[in-house]
């Protein structure tokens, strides 16, 4: 008689990287390599910086296209994405060497741990990182024969934050100092340096540009934070929300993100950045749940399929600053096509 028993279905990689980097956790089952560096690296917020060199090159396309070198912009976006790949790996090697990270703390419960969680050793971490920076130091050096020591300004700064924002003797992240270095990375250095290295030129519209995504980025550390609070308060880790306290915290993540859509508007305004740039006003309703839910407690539990648990404040900010970036760079788009 014959064999009519289906065929078990072979897994899809790309349905499994596409888990990866919605909830920031491997598949069940098998874990292809794609899928464990996708984990490794935290793949699943790297779209925040590609969003940061869309931005960038958008901008210069609007101000100055007749100087926009698309090449020299890729090549720059490429040296951002890296840079935080890095960070990514810095910050789990640094926090597990200061004692930071353990399997009880949230970095290990919401996501596996690279070392704590047996997908790599310290050693593979620390040499992973490595050669992303060594990759990226490439690409620093051939910007700069291009375009200048500015680039080093902008590389290097970017550099010494993240690594510090972790990294012993000044580990920013513990005394308060975390998400002001986000505030200035998603900025002024990863904006700026961009649209520095496609264009060569450096526009005072576009430091006044930087800001307001940069201020959603901070919105999602700043929710992560919060989050964090009954771990990192008891610990000493002083973030920002530990310094200012939970209800404070709320109130000013809440003020971050009306700054957002005030400062696009007032710069519209200015004419430093488009008209359709105010398609970010229909992020509005995305706003809502973050506004609502910081005004409210934390739940107990997290919602059913809810993936990056325990972190619950984070995970709503990244999803309105999802929305709302996507808007930012429509708009960019737009203005770019109609030439206002």
């Amino acid at each position: 008689m014959a064999d009519v028993t289906a065929p078990a279905q072979r897994p899809s990689y790309v349905r499994n990287w596409a888990y990866v980097l919605r909830t920031t956790n491997p598949p069940e089952g098998h874990v292809d390599p794609v899928s464990r560096w996708l984990v490794l690296t935290r793949a699943a917020v790297l779209p925040m910086t590609i969003t940061a060199a869309l931005v960038a090159g958008l901008l210069a396309w609007w101000l100055q296209p007749h100087d926009v070198s698309v090449g020299w912009w890729l090549l720059a976006s490429g040296g951002i994405v890296l840079a935080h790949v890095a960070n990514n790996l810095m910050n789990d090697l640094f926090d597990l060497e200061v004692g930071t990270d353990s399997a009880q703390y949230p970095r290990a419960l919401y996501a596996p741990h690279p070392v704590l969680s047996g997908m790599i050793t310290r050693r593979g971490l620390g040499l992973a990182a490595l050669a992303v920076n060594v990759v990226d130091l490439a690409i620093l050096v051939v910007l700069t024969l291009v375009r200048g020591w500015p680039i080093v300004g902008f590389a290097l700064g970017g550099f010494l934050l993240s690594a510090a924002y972790t990294a012993p003797p000044l580990r920013l992240k513990k005394h308060g100092l975390g998400e002001p270095t986000v505030l200035v990375v998603w900025g002024p250095l990863m904006v700026c340096g961009t649209y520095y290295a496609a264009t060569g030129h450096l526009p005072w519209e576009i430091v006044a540009a930087s800001f307001p995504y940069a201020l959603l980025c901070t919105t999602v550390l700043m929710g992560k934070h919060i989050d964090k609070i009954p771990w990192d308060a008891p610990d000493g880790t002083h973030t920002l929300p530990v310094v200012l306290g939970e209800r404070t915290a709320r109130r000013v993540t809440q003020g971050m993100c009306v700054a957002f859509y005030a400062l696009v508007v007032a710069l519209v305004a200015a004419r430093a950045l488009p008209v359709p740039s105010l398609l970010v006003l229909l992020a509005i309703p995305r706003l809502v749940p973050v506004w609502r839910a910081l005004d409210e407690p934390r739940p107990e539990q997290p919602p059913k399929g809810w993936p990056i648990w325990p972190l619950w404040f984070a995970g709503l900010a990244f999803a309105h600053t999802r929305r709302a970036g996507a808007l930012f760079v429509l708009g960019l788009l737009l203005g770019v096509v109609i030439g206002f």
